[in-house]
């Protein structure tokens, strides 16, 4: 069961859902900071979620309740690069809790999770794309109701292949 991006889509199954991805394209050299989305094979992780916003997801991956607080790190000078962390921070680090609904579900895609390479990129995740399906600085995004029904279907096996 895993998911294929390829030309603005997402193939899973016999589905297919539209999709952005990187302002920049996908690259094999993917570097903090430049909007690409990286290529290769990776595993998906865990799911962080507004449960304000998003009342019961249904999904077999584990789950995690995004907080206020919540952020993660994409300075390079700091050893919680390419990591979950709490606000306040003393390096620059990504919010999670938005006012957009861009972040109300997120997964977690296995890259440049272990081992942690400063500078390989960091944050990479399928999320909720804008409604106009503008690009990202390196994610994958979809739409609200085709990422409910591709979080039911994945476990922790599937991977999503890059292009």
């Amino acid at each position: 069961m895993n998911i294929e991006l390829k030309k603005k889509f997402l193939h899973f199954q016999e589905y297919k859902l539209r999709c952005t991805s990187g302002k920049s394209g996908i690259s094999s050299q993917k570097k903090e900071g430049d909007n690409k989305t990286p290529r290769g094979e990776f595993k998906v992780k865990y799911i962080l979620y507004r449960k304000d916003r998003i009342s019961v997801i249904k999904t077999k991956l584990s789950k995690k309740i995004i907080s206020r607080r919540m952020g993660w790190c994409d300075d390079i000078r700091s050893n919680k690069y390419n990591k979950q962390i709490t606000f306040p921070f003393k390096y620059h680090a990504e919010k999670l809790w938005l006012k957009n609904n861009t972040y109300d579900i997120i997964v977690v895609i296995d890259y440049n999770l272990r081992p942690v390479i400063k500078n390989r990129g960091s944050a990479i995740f399928l999320h909720i794309a804008k409604k106009n399906y503008q690009t990202t600085k390196g994610c994958i995004a979809i739409n609200k109701k085709d990422m409910k029904f591709l979080i039911n279907k994945i476990d922790k096996k599937t991977k999503i292949k890059i292009f």
